[in-house]
């Protein structure tokens, strides 16, 4: 599994790219985007992402608390971990913030 943000050129080796945010990237067509699968259903709530707000002194805090949102989402981690199964993947992210962000929580539970 890899990770990416959506902004990044796609590439053949990324193989399924699944966007794991709740909203849209702006200013990106679907096809720019080359999307697979959209599972807005796997990032963090509303609320959480509001509260978080990409500061990194709240990061240690941010992953405690999406990973206990992860533990009762249990339809959305059923489809992640079907999807990384069937090969390659690159779970793909809008954030600016590279060091900080779902998609870095995400590779952390589900690489084994």
């Amino acid at each position: 599994m890899k990770i990416k943000r959506v902004y990044e050129n796609p590439d053949k080796k990324d193989g399924l790219r699944i966007l794991v945010d709740r909203l849209w990237p702006r200013g990106l067509t679907k096809e720019k985007a080359s999307i697979s699968l959209w599972l807005k259903d796997i990032a963090p709530s509303t609320e959480l992402r509001k509260w978080f707000g990409h500061d990194p002194g709240k990061w240690d805090e941010f992953r405690k608390r999406y990973k206990e949102e992860l533990n009762k989402n249990k339809e959305a981690v059923s489809i992640l971990t079907d999807k990384l199964k069937q090969g390659d993947v690159t779970l793909v992210y809008g954030s600016k913030d590279e060091e900080h962000n779902e998609a870095l929580v995400l590779k952390e539970l589900f690489s084994h």
